[in-house]
């Protein structure tokens, strides 16, 4: 058992992936009328986040985000139970009025991500996702009133995981932030 609540997908073992995962339907936690968003194909860049915007389950440290095409994000139930929770944020996570889990958050402006939806892949109905393979905006935790003194325990909990921890997003993530502004000021060739 964990000794920190990092996030229950994580702390309970995450179990063996599909190789062959072609997306599902994402489900909120109203027992009655529940909103239901399919995605279609597979999931990307799944990670444990830290930040204090996205949606974490009871007691969980983190959440647990990946993002697919918003091209393959449809509202398939209740999506009048659905509001922008942040409008001015760079991520419109569209979250259920009633019990509050978030269940897409698209990126519309201009933005390396722009195009992508954000999604909490342990809302899926269906199993076989790939786990975590990061942790970002580690340190974030503690804007959430996490304990400082912590946060070695934090970051040994998570490479025990084998979930390696950032403070920001992962080296090929970063990478591909740079090169597109690279692009968009010129600087690298398009």
């Amino acid at each position: 058992m964990s000794s920190i609540a990092i996030h229950p997908a994580v702390d309970s073992g995450f179990r063996a992936t599909d190789a062959a995962f072609s997306g599902g339907t994402l489900v909120c936690k109203c027992t009655s009328n529940p909103v239901k968003v399919r995605i279609k194909g597979d999931i990307a860049h799944n990670h444990a986040c830290g930040c204090t915007k996205c949606w974490k389950p009871e007691g969980a440290a983190f959440s647990v985000v990946a993002v697919a095409p918003t091209e393959n994000v449809e509202v398939l139930e209740n999506g009048d139970k659905l509001a922008v929770v942040d409008p001015a944020a760079l991520i419109q996570r569209h979250a259920c009025k009633e019990c509050g889990v978030h269940m897409y958050g698209p990126v519309e402006r201009e933005h390396p991500f722009q195009g992508l939806s954000f999604v909490h892949p342990e809302r899926f109905q269906e199993t076989g996702w790939a786990k975590p393979g990061f942790a970002a905006f580690v340190s974030s935790i503690i804007e959430s009133g996490f304990d400082p003194s912590k946060m070695d325990a934090v970051r040994a909990q998570l490479k025990a995981s084998g979930i390696e921890p950032y403070d920001c997003l992962n080296p090929g993530l970063m990478d591909y932030i740079a090169t597109w502004t690279a692009k968009k000021s010129g600087v690298l060739a398009s």
